[in-house]
Parts: structure tokens; C-alpha cells; sequence
């Protein structure tokens, strides 16, 4: 009995398909063009003109942005951080009032005004 032959896909010639969503082709003004490009080249990651496109839509639609992953060790920096603020607000306090005013102003101090924590589009929500 014969081996059986083993079936190879074709290959497809060109550019591989890419995203499955509505492609929309639009002119834009120079000076918009320069805004956008000014915009990504801020941004911690740097994306491309389509997909700063995309991000600023989502932020004029008001969409949440998409967390950045944290690594464990900006997770350290973090704490570090919090560590470092904590100690020089230690070293500022007021001796006058009470243990508990003194906890309740240096943690405001360190996590910021409760009315701005829900405010701020870099961090998720901590619940």
C-alpha cells in the first residue's frame, strides 16, 4: 500500500489580509496632519498616524483608553515612589495634630485629591 501524500496549502501571493473593520479613506488638512503626528510622538508608546487616529477618536468619543500593562518592576518604582513622597511629607508634618489628621493629609497628599483619582485617564479604576 501506498504512503499517503501530504497536502501543502498554497501560498498566497502579496501583503497578508490585515484587520477585519471598515476601511475609511479621508484627506486631511496639513496642519491637522502635523497635530496628530505632534500628539503620537508624545505618547509613551508612539503609535503610528492609524492608530493615533484611532486613539484620539476614542478619547473624543469619551471611551476609557486602554490600560497600559504594568510591569513588576514600574510596580517597584511606583511603590519606591510612594515611599520616598511618604518619608519627605513625614519630615514636613505638623506635630500639633493628631495621629489620625496626620494619616488622613499624607495619604490625601500621596494618592492626591478623592475628587481628581477618578478623573485621571492613565490610571484604571481601583475598586
Amino acid at each position: 500500500m501506498k504512503p499517503a501524500k501530504k497536502i501543502r496549502a498554497k501560498k498566497h501571493r502579496g501583503r497578508p489580509a490585515t484587520g477585519q473593520g471598515v476601511q475609511i479613506g479621508t484627506r486631511w488638512p496639513e496642519a491637522t496632519v502635523v497635530q496628530i503626528d505632534a500628539w503620537a510622538s508624545r505618547q509613551e508608546d508612539t503609535p503610528a498616524r492609524s492608530e493615533s487616529i484611532r486613539r484620539l477618536v476614542d478619547i473624543g468619543l469619551g471611551k476609557p483608553a486602554p490600560a497600559l500593562a504594568v510591569t513588576s518592576a514600574a510596580k517597584a518604582s511606583s511603590q519606591r515612589a510612594r515611599e520616598m513622597a511618604g518619608n519627605a511629607i513625614d519630615k514636613l508634618k505638623d506635630n500639633k495634630a493628631s495621629p489620625d489628621d496626620q494619616a488622613s493629609r499624607k495619604r490625601r497628599l500621596v494618592k492626591g485629591p478623592e475628587e481628581f483619582q477618578n478623573v485621571r485617564r492613565d490610571r484604571p479604576n481601583r475598586k
